[in-house]
C-alpha cells in the first residue's frame, strides 16, 4: 500500500515521533518561501506542512496508516496537492478526509499566508539556557537542580564536561499544542581554590613541612577522587612535581581518565616556635647559597 506522506517527509514508514518531527523542521526549513525563492517552494512548503499535521497526530496518523493513499484516490500526496489548485484550502480538504478533531490551522493555510519565518508551522520548541557547575561536579559527574521558567527538576552532569559544552533535558522546553521541546544547558564550569584543569590533567599544591622536605618522609594526600599516601624524597624543593596517573579528569572520547600533578608547597616554620640553641646553630650553620 502506498504512502507518500511519508515519502513527502523522506521518512520510512517506521518513523518514530521524534524522527518525523526531525524530518519536518529540516524540510520546513528548507523550503519556506522567506528562504527558498524558487517559485516551487511555497507548493512543497504546503505540502511538507500538510504531511506533518496528518503524521504528527497520532489519530489521523492511525488511520492514514490504514488506508494510505487511497485516500487521494490512490494517488501520491504530490499529485494529489497539486490537483486541487495553486489556491486550494488544503486545511480545509484535510480535515474533511481526516475529521476535524486537532485542527489545521498552526500550519497557517486557511489564512492564505506564512506569517514570518519565526512564526511558520510548528514554532521551535527548544530552549536554551546555560548554567555555571562546581568545579567536582564537572570532573565526577553528578545531578545539578535547576530551577527555571517555574520549573525546578535535576540534570545528569555527565563525569568529564568540559567547559561551554551543551547537554539536553528531554521534555523540559516549550510546550505547544501537547508537544515539548528539550532545554539545550550550555555548561559553565566554577574555578576551583584547589585544582587547576588543562583539558584531561588537574595540578594541586599540597603542603610539605620542612623536615618531610629535607629527609623525605610520606604525607596523606587528600584528591578529588580518593586520599593517597605520597612518598616524598630527600631534598625536595619549591613546586617539584610528583605525577600521580589517572587521577585527573576522565576523557569522554577515549573513556580513560588523565593525571594529577602535586606541587609542592615547603612551609617554613616561625623562627619564634623554634628552640633557641637550634635556631643560633642553624643561624650559624646554614649555607648563604
Amino acid at each position: 500500500m502506498a504512502k507518500s506522506l511519508y515519502e513527502t517527509l523522506e521518512i520510512n514508514e517506521n518513523a518514530s515521533a521524534d524522527e518525523i518531527k526531525k524530518a519536518y523542521r529540516k524540510l520546513a526549513r528548507k523550503y519556506h518561501p522567506d528562504v527558498n525563492k524558487d517559485p516551487k517552494a511555497e507548493e512543497k512548503f504546503k505540502e511538507i506542512n500538510a504531511a506533518y499535521e496528518v503524521l504528527s497526530n497520532p489519530e489521523k496518523k492511525q488511520q492514514y496508516d490504514q488506508y494510505g493513499d487511497s485516500m487521494f484516490g490512490g494517488q501520491n500526496f504530490h499529485d494529489f496537492a497539486r490537483n486541487q489548485g495553486s489556491n486550494v484550502d488544503l486545511d480545509e480538504i484535510l480535515r474533511q478526509m481526516f475529521g476535524q478533531s486537532g485542527g489545521f490551522g498552526r500550519s497557517g493555510f486557511s489564512q492564505g499566508g506564512f506569517g514570518g519565518f519565526g512564526g511558520f508551522s510548528e514554532p521551535d520548541l527548544d530552549t536554551n539556557a546555560q548554567i555555571t557547575i562546581p568545579f567536582d561536579v564537572a570532573v565526577l559527574g553528578g545531578k545539578q537542580h535547576i530551577s527555571l521558567n517555574n520549573d525546578s527538576f535535576d540534570v545528569k552532569i555527565p563525569e568529564g564536561i568540559e567547559d561551554g559544552q551543551k547537554i539536553r533535558a528531554k521534555g523540559k522546553g516549550k510546550s505547544y499544542q501537547g508537544q515539548k521541546g528539550d532545554l539545550i544547558l550550555k555548561i559553565n564550569i566554577a574555578q576551583s581554590p584547589e585544582y587547576t584543569r588543562e583539558n584531561d590533567t588537574l595540578t594541586k599544591y599540597f603542603d610539605v613541612p620542612l623536615k618531610i622536605a629535607l629527609f623525605g618522609g610520606k604525607i596523606e594526600i587528600k584528591t578529588i577522587h580518593k586520599d593517597i599516601t605520597l612518598k616524598i624524597p630527600q631534598n625536595t624543593k619549591q613546586n617539584q612535581k610528583f605525577r600521580v596517573k589517572e587521577l585527573g579528569v576522565l576523557n569522554r572520547k577515549s573513556g580513560i581518565k588523565g593525571d594529577l600533578y602535586l606541587k609542592a608547597n615547603i612551609i617554613l616554620p616561625k623562627i619564634e616556635d623554634l628552640d633557641e640553641d637550634f635556631v643560633k646553630i642553624l643561624e650559624t650553620k646554614l649555607p648563604e647559597k
